[in-house]
């Protein structure tokens, strides 16, 4: 997006829109990547300043209405750029202590002695209204100051612009400004009817940001209620097991740590035992015989009924009667799904199965090939577009697994870059797919659950093996998926 540029209608329409969610992503990878908040805002309200002074001029009345979040942070940084040739007055909707962000408080010192309160403003006294209420964090219902001031600058007659986006937007009550100035791109919804004059400005938001995943990306994991009860954060059923013993265990471990509540493991009657004597958190179920077969499909579907989300595929062998019992599942599963290792080689034979399903595929090299019936070329660009037509033409999101990860849905591309060498070592992948299925259970998107796994998977590994070097097990990396949720999630309060 270039510095500067005006949107009109058509640009609106024709141009992907940032989603709200997206834009709280950018900031925190941003943040990750070496760019700080505080940077981002004083480029922020610095460029709405410039703005504002080049559409309007200088030597005007200026109201700057800023609520408590980083928008309002914009706000603060922009009156202090407004304030060198205009007469300006930043208006609180509340009072100063209820700012929630430190970077919005090191702004807002900086302008207290020009702030007052919101209470009996007369907005149409001013030459021009900045709007620096609410932002991107507003998704639901507005509610008081904030709807009055809104109504107020609304019925004031006098020039309003938004800074990032109208307040209120997507909710019954919104700031019609006559000009926004957004940063970075088009927010999702916005349109000159709703937003005026639309500006884009660019802030410095690295592009490395929206390319690679990071810790923003865990917006999109749900977090436990207090109230909550057992089952409500996620059930998962793995299939697998067969000729190999570990590889569901490691799915299962790695999902209860994803932060599931329940983990049930539907294993051949051979290696029952073996795997139920992994953990005594896992519910172990016995198929008959000594690998999947067709005989056993019902019992699965019926498992899979009482689960949120289903990994098929850890362990399973590729006898030829298994691969036919795979392709049954999940033909006739209804739940979201994660396939991988043989349950890939299994779906790639007849991919007609993954119609009218969702859910996540994880392949290697080889896997990707048995899937699609073409090799992944060494080169980089050649891959993230052969993963895209991929992920496209069979309606499921795949996270293909090298030493940079490819994640598509087909639409939009992110590339995982965490991750090391001593992470070639069995079981891994294992414990990435788990991740995926726990994420998938919590009603996360494929892609949201991919692109989060992908990252969790990847840093897990890296903290595994700043301690531990080339000596990592699997096990290894699931013993610091906790402490990358703790970090990842601490950086969204």
């Amino acid at each position: 997006m270039i510095a500067g540029q005006k949107v009109n209608l058509s640009f609106s329409i024709l141009h992907p829109m940032l989603p709200f969610q997206e834009v709280k992503v950018l900031d925190i990878n941003s943040e990750y990547l070496g760019v700080p908040i505080d940077a981002l805002m004083e480029n922020a309200g610095e460029a709405a300043a410039d703005v504002i002074i080049r559409e309007k001029g200088a030597g005007k009345r200026i109201a700057v209405a800023c609520g408590v979040g980083n928008n309002a942070g914009d706000g603060f940084v922009a009156a202090r750029n407004l304030m060198r040739d205009n007469q300006v007055t930043v208006v609180l909707a509340s009072p100063p202590a209820e700012i929630r962000t430190e970077a919005a408080r090191r702004a807002y010192e900086r302008v207290k002695h020009i702030a007052s309160s919101s209470v009996g403003v007369d907005y149409g006294k001013y030459d021009i209204v900045v709007d620096a209420l609410l932002g991107t964090g507003t998704l639901k219902d507005v509610r008081e100051p904030y709807r009055t001031i809104i109504g107020r600058i609304n019925s004031s007659g006098t020039f309003v612009a938004s800074i990032d986006v109208p307040s209120g937007l997507g909710t019954d009550i919104t700031v019609r400004p006559d000009m926004t100035i957004t940063f970075t791109d088009v927010k999702q919804g916005m349109t000159p009817e709703n937003s005026g004059k639309i500006i884009v400005q660019d802030i410095g938001i690295p592009p490395e940001a929206s390319l690679y995943v990071g810790p923003g990306e865990f917006v999109y994991y749900p977090t436990r209620g207090q109230e909550s009860h057992k089952g409500e954060n996620g059930k998962v059923l793995i299939i697998g097991g067969g000729p190999f013993t570990g590889a569901p265990a490691l799915s299962g471990l790695a999902a209860y740590r994803t932060g599931v509540d329940l983990v049930s493991v539907a294993v051949p009657e051979k290696v029952y035992h073996v795997v139920a004597g992994y953990s005594p958190n896992m519910i172990t179920h016995k198929l008959q015989g000594d690998f999947l077969t067709d005989e056993e499909v019902d019992h699965c579907i019926h498992l899979a009924s009482k689960s949120d989300a289903v990994l098929i595929g850890p362990g399973l062998g590729t006898d030829p009667r298994t691969m036919e019992a795979v392709r049954s599942f999940v033909s006739r599963c209804d739940r979201p799904m994660a396939l991988d290792a043989d349950a890939i080689i299994a779906v790639g034979a007849d991919v007609s199965v993954l119609k009218g399903k969702k859910g996540v595929i994880t392949p290697h090299a080889a896997e990707f090939e048995a899937l699609t019936g073409t090799p992944l070329s060494r080169d980089h660009v050649e891959r993230e577009k052969a993963v895209k037509e991929a992920a496209a033409r069979l309606g499921f999101t795949i996270l293909a697994k090298r030493r940079i990860d490819i994640i598509s849905d087909g639409v939009v591309t992110k590339l995982n870059r965490t991750g090391n060498a001593g992470m070639s070592v069995a079981g891994t992948g294992d414990v990435l797919a788990g991740e995926v299925v726990a994420l998938l259970s919590k009603h996360v998107s494929p892609f949201n659950a991919a692109r989060i796994a992908a990252f969790l998977n990847g840093t897990a590994g890296d903290l595994a093996f700043q301690r531990l070097g080339y000596s990592i097990m699997a096990t290894d990396v699931i013993e610091h998926i906790p402490e990358v949720l703790r970090r990842s999630l601490r950086k969204l309060s």
